[in-house]
């Protein structure tokens, strides 16, 4: 193969590695929308984990023991 191919070659990965991180991405951002809006996640109290955070804290979520 010459130098032309390969880059060629390479161009493409680039574009459709990109693709494949973009898909990926909006995907999860639209399932964090989606369990938002529909109240099956409340990320809220997650955000304000990061303001409101010591030892004394209580838990967020119950933990389930098996």
């Amino acid at each position: 193969m010459d130098q032309e191919t390969l880059m060629t070659i390479a161009g493409y990965g680039k574009f459709f590695i990109t693709l494949f991180i973009f898909i990926v991405f909006y995907s999860y951002a639209y399932s964090i929308y989606r369990r938002q809006r529909t109240g099956e996640r409340d990320f809220e109290k997650y955000s304000n984990l990061v303001l409101n955070d010591s030892l004394d804290s209580t838990p967020l979520e119950a933990r389930d023991r098996k």
